[in-house]
């Protein structure tokens, strides 16, 4: 799977591979199903900012659904202008289509492809989907200083969770352990922007269960 962004913003995909299921229940998600934010009673973004995340997610889907209809079934989460598009598509041109698309959209900063080129995910993939994002976020209620923050988002698709935000070293690594001690989760993938600051990464958690270790790769940035 190629990680394709624009420029300008730093990010850090991390994969960690570990054990099952994927996303929302319509063709088309805008940043809802599977992908979901952490609402809470703070947000880093400014005012200005969160109303453009909501826009972009708006206009790109819009603008997908009007060039390529039902044929696919996309995820569209956008987060300080950071965007991440999930989901399935029939070829490879139609990814790199749907990439187009987005990136054309006003206010992104940068776009994370993820789409997997195969047939649309089944009802019960995505509704498995859904449990496992919602079993993260119950998981953070353990992580006291992430709750009290809206710095991230969790988007789920076919066992794969997607965590994106702006966030501290520290944070990150509190984040992938929660995602990774899910059952059901095939593989964590992170998509941040690192902030710096915060207390050192913390080692992970000593635990009678085998977990794969979370592998770290820069994103590829281009125009």
């Amino acid at each position: 799977m190629i990680l394709r962004s624009a420029p300008v913003l730093r990010t850090v995909l991390a994969a960690a591979m570990l054990a099952g299921g994927l996303s929302a229940c319509v063709p088309l998600v805008v940043g809802t199903g599977a992908a979901v934010g952490a609402m809470v009673a703070t947000d880093p973004r400014t005012a200005g900012t969160q109303v453009e995340d909501e826009g972009i997610e708006l206009r790109a889907a819009s603008r997908i659904t009007d060039t390529l209809g039902d044929k696919v079934h996309v995820n569209v989460t956008s987060y300080n202008r950071q965007v991440l598009i999930t989901g399935e598509v029939p070829t490879a041109e139609d990814r790199q289509r749907v990439q187009q698309i987005v990136q054309g959209v006003q206010n992104v900063k940068s776009v994370v492809n993820a789409l997997g080129v195969m047939p649309n995910s089944t009802m019960s993939e995505r509704s498995n989907d859904t449990y496992i994002t919602g079993k993260v976020r119950a998981k953070l209620v353990d992580y006291n200083d992430l709750v009290a923050t809206n710095a991230f988002k969790v988007v789920t698709e076919r066992g794969e969770v997607y965590l994106m935000g702006r966030v501290t070293q520290y944070q990150a690594s509190q984040l992938t352990e929660a995602a990774r001690s899910i059952d059901g989760v095939r593989k964590v993938v992170r998509v941040f922007e690192i902030l710096p600051g915060g207390a050192p990464a913390p080692a992970p958690a000593a635990s009678g269960a085998t977990t794969a270790p979370v592998t770290t790769t820069n994103i590829r940035t281009e125009h």
